[in-house]
């Protein structure tokens, strides 16, 4: 459905995509995920046609959007595009917002636009205006007219980020029902890991304009490349290490890595919620310093005394924390929750 070869832009002197590749399939979702500034929305304006690349190619079904001298402008690229900022028109209902790309439908149009306000739970606000709207509403509003034409294709800019937490589960969960449902393509960009995992078949990782790692959710989760990626699909800890011929040793033990050298600084990157809490004498030792409920489980804080010195660690354990402050405990690492990288 969509390809970018070898893309890059700048905007002046400064690169915001270096030579980005990638591909969008049928009724592929894939993510762009990243940090602010790092240039996935970028790459979405230029697939809309809003900015001209520097060099490369943007390619839909085998037509050039955009090249070396060539542009289609963005209203004869259909696309369905969602704008973080809505863009609905000020001056036309909810109804005739919807309406407005749905011209070819004829006496079916109004059909259509209800269908697809009732999908998005605003089908009782069809006679308000968007300055009449919560954020929310005129975020539903703003996926019900870019999906109301049934374009192959969908951008979406940051489409839930004006959602509250429990209604952006559901408009999200919506939302992948349709987008199967009609299997409609979508091109995403968000910042949020746990959002691109729940929404994409594949997600892109970027960073100061490069691609620094692309997969599928299990792989990026599973299989970081390096610490950048680990972290952003979760909290965790930074712990020193020491590389050996193949292997890495850290003060939980000695582990398999082939990557390593012998006597080069490493680093073990462990997930929160990879550190085991035992109240026995197995593991290392630890000092609970403090804990913090936070609803389904529990954040706890803890010393632990290393040749480095004292490391500040967190773990995230299911449930009530049972553990005082000042309690002498062990850890235990879960090794499919960690990580090593040579520094």
């Amino acid at each position: 459905m969509l390809s970018f070869r070898s893309v890059s832009h700048d905007y002046g002197e400064s690169a915001s995509v270096i030579n980005v590749s990638f591909d969008v399939g049928a009724g592929e979702v894939v993510t762009l995920l990243g940090p602010s500034g790092c240039g996935k929305t970028t790459l979405l304006r230029l697939a809309a046609g809003f900015e001209a690349l520097s060099s490369g190619e943007i390619i839909s079904e085998h037509r050039i959007l955009s090249g070396a001298g060539v542009l289609v402008p963005p209203e004869d690229r259909k696309m369905g595009l969602v704008f973080q900022s809505y863009a609905l028109f000020p001056h036309l209902t909810v109804n005739e917002n919807v309406l407005f790309g749905l011209s070819h439908l004829g006496g079916a149009a109004e059909e259509r636009a209800a269908d697809m306000l009732a999908e998005f739970d605003v089908l009782a606000l069809a006679q308000k205006y968007p300055h009449e709207l919560s954020g929310g509403q005129q975020q539903r509003v703003a996926l019900a007219r870019a999906l109301a034409p049934s374009p192959k294709l969908v951008l979406l800019d940051e489409p839930y980020s004006g959602l509250d937490t429990r209604l952006r589960e559901r408009v999200r969960d919506r939302m992948l029902h349709i987008l199967r449902e009609t299997g409609t393509s979508a091109l995403m960009v968000t910042h949020d890991a746990e959002e691109a995992m729940f929404m994409s078949d594949r997600i892109i990782v970027l960073d100061n304009g490069i691609i620094l790692q692309q997969g599928r959710p299990i792989d990026l989760y599973c299989r970081p490349q390096n610490a950048f990626v680990t972290e952003f699909f979760g909290e965790v800890n930074h712990v020193p290490a020491h590389g050996l011929k193949g292997r890495v040793s850290t003060l939980f033990g000695e582990f398999d890595s082939p990557e390593m050298t012998e006597g080069c600084a490493a680093l073990m990157v462990i997930r929160h919620e990879g550190l085991r809490i035992s109240a026995t004498d197995s593991g290392v030792p630890a000092t609970v310093v403090e804990s913090h409920l936070l609803g389904r489980a529990t954040l706890i804080h803890l010393a632990v005394p290393s040749d480095d010195g004292e490391l500040h660690l967190h773990a995230r354990i299911p449930g009530l924390n049972s553990f005082a402050p000042g309690s002498a405990v062990h850890l235990e690492m879960d090794r499919e929750q960690a990580f090593f990288f040579a520094r």
